[in-house]
């Protein structure tokens, strides 16, 4: 999901899956990185194990030419950009680790991601590459990987191992959908391969859901726009126009009828974009199908966890000079003259902003961070009513593996009904063990698993509870019933939950409390060809103050550095 997502499963994206928690056990060290850009001290954290958010007094010099609130996967692929073009950079991160909602944590000798998991394109270099791997390559750094093709996926059909590949979907498709589905998945292949020559001439960074894509495009990447369309022939070029529409229209326009199809497609749709395919941008979908049912296509997993791509990250832009500070939390941003001129920390503290302020909050959260007087209206009701997605319920084991099947795979996919729909809460189970592919995340003989619903759970029925309530404890072993359910289908019966040695649930109120997340969102629920189907976008009212991610598009993680 892209905002998501975070993480959940997201083919070219690390971006807005919220997540939680750095307990206090087996504390690592952690960095304070601003001055001197070293790592000292140990991480604190609060009485019940989440991540310590004390105040502290700002050490650092209290200028830059661009402060960066929040050190999230966008907030460092920003920083680390504008600093590798000569800008001073100060990241200013609330809590005592960076990483926001793809932190790892340790736990008795586990180590959890918190956020996204699936990945592929790591390896992918030039314009068509993975947005994060084109940040890191300007940035001089990789990421060690390990490679797979598959994941186990459990649908009310049965359950099979689904590859990423030309041929062995079809394979899939005729043991448990039958011929017309394998027909309709050629048909639609067949149509949308020829478009994703027009797809993949467009950046992921340049891809948007509104008609300036359009003008920009043509701008910047006409040769390569032009080579495609000469390609396609006159047909191909002008289902090209469908691009920016939603992916429904495609399926629609195709005649695709088989149940199985559709739910599949709004199940991979969900899992990408956070919405089904009435509402994701057909671009976004043919380049993922295109990328994933190509041959010798991929998926990869950081070796040592998803914390690999912040240390990455922080190596990264600290090599171009840029600052972290480490639980500096901005209590508002300070607006002079109607311009952004900087932050004011809960400690009291002001650190100025030369040029410009970049929040990587979401649009609700940093709506809240700036004075009312300053903010227009008419900006303030297009931020209050941006739909949202929903939050997550998630559940983190470190677990025995004596018992468990040896060819356990490193993600897993439950769905328990298609009819109520992919986007409907306890319905959809994300589960992943990277230490099937990265044993160093767990001690020896054990495995370390995250399993989450994706951004469907509803924040209202946990609205206004107290967190030490019985009431509050009750609900959350109400609502996490469906993840430990899917956690025994996935591990069989050798799996016993007396036998995990770490038991930790997580909530949209952990989403709130600790990612500091309106409502716990997973982020913005645009739909594609709606009305206000466009994104908000780096920009604001306010001059000299930017976003740098959750209201861009969904391909976007970084604010371009010309902007400044």
């Amino acid at each position: 999901m892209a905002s998501a997502g975070a993480g959940t499963f997201l083919p070219n994206s690390t971006s807005s899956v919220p997540n939680f928690r750095s307990p206090d056990h087996n504390r690592r060290r952690g960095p304070t990185l601003s001055p001197p850009n070293s790592f000292t001290g140990r991480r604190k954290a609060s009485p019940d194990g989440y991540p310590s958010t004390s105040k502290e007094t700002f050490t650092g010099k209290p200028e830059a030419d661009v402060v960066v609130i929040g050190s999230g996967i966008g907030g460092l692929c920003c920083a680390g950009l504008l600093a590798r073009y000569q800008q001073d950079v100060l990241v200013l991160e609330s809590h005592n680790v960076p990483g926001g909602a793809a932190h790892p944590f340790d736990v008795k000798g586990y180590k959890f991601d918190s956020g996204p998991s699936l990945f592929s394109g790591f390896q992918s270099r030039g314009p068509q590459a993975n947005p994060l791997a084109q940040v890191l390559d300007a940035l001089g750094e990789s990421i060690p990987c390990a490679d797979y093709d598959s994941w186990m996926v459990y649908i009310p059909e049965g359950e099979f191992l689904s590859r990423i590949g030309p041929t062995e979907f079809f394979k899939d498709l005729e043991n448990y959908a039958g011929p017309d589905s394998v027909r309709e998945w050629k048909k639609l292949l067949d149509t949308i391969l020829p478009m994703s020559a027009v797809a993949m001439a467009l950046p992921p960074l340049s891809i948007r859901g509104d008609i300036g894509v359009l003008s920009a495009a043509a701008a910047r990447y006409a040769p390569s726009l032009w080579k495609s369309f000469a390609q396609m022939g006159p047909r191909g070029a002008l289902s090209a126009t469908k691009l920016l529409r939603p992916f429904s229209e495609i399926i629609d326009s195709l005649g695709l009828k088989d149940p199985f199809i559709r739910n599949w497609l709004d199940l991979l749709s969900f899992l990408l974009a956070g919405v089904k395919t009435n509402g994701i941008l057909s671009a976004e979908m043919v380049y993922m199908l295109s990328e994933w049912y190509k041959p010798g296509c991929t998926l990869e997993y950081p070796l040592c966890g998803t914390g690999a791509i912040v240390d990455a990250l922080v190596r990264g832009l600290q090599k171009f000079g840029c600052r972290i500070s480490l639980k500096s939390h901005v209590e508002n941003i300070v607006v002079e003259n109607g311009r952004a001129t900087g932050v004011k920390l809960k400690s009291g503290q002001v650190v100025h902003a030369k040029k410009a302020v970049v929040s990587n909050a979401s649009m609700w959260d940093t709506m809240n961070l700036l004075p009312k007087h300053v903010i227009p209206k008419t900006y303030q009701d297009r931020i209050k009513s941006t739909p949202q997605c929903g939050s997550f319920m998630h559940l983190h084991l470190g677990f025995d593996a004596k018992g468990i099947h040896n060819d356990l795979g490193i993600h897993h996919i439950v769905v328990n009904d298609w009819e109520r729909g992919v986007d409907a809460d306890q319905n959809v189970v994300l589960i992943s063990i990277p230490s099937v592919l990265s044993p160093d995340l767990a001690p020896p003989g054990k495995h370390v698993l995250h399993a989450y619903t994706p951004g469907t759970e509803p924040y209202e029925i946990w609205e206004g509870l107290d967190h030490n309530s019985n009431e509050y404890k009750n609900l959350k072993a109400e609502r996490s019933e469906v993840m430990w359910k899917a956690v025994e289908r996935v591990l069989g019966p050798g799996f016993s939950c007396d036998r995990c040695d770490v038991k930790l649930v997580g909530t949209p109120l952990t989403h709130q409390r600790f990612l500091r997340r309106n409502r716990g969102t997973y982020g913005p629920a645009i739909l594609a060809g709606g009305k206000g189907s466009t994104f908000p976008g780096h920009s604001t009212p306010i001059p000299k103050l930017l976003h740098s991610v959750n209201q861009t598009s969904s391909a976007d993680h970084q604010l371009p550095p010309k902007q400044i």
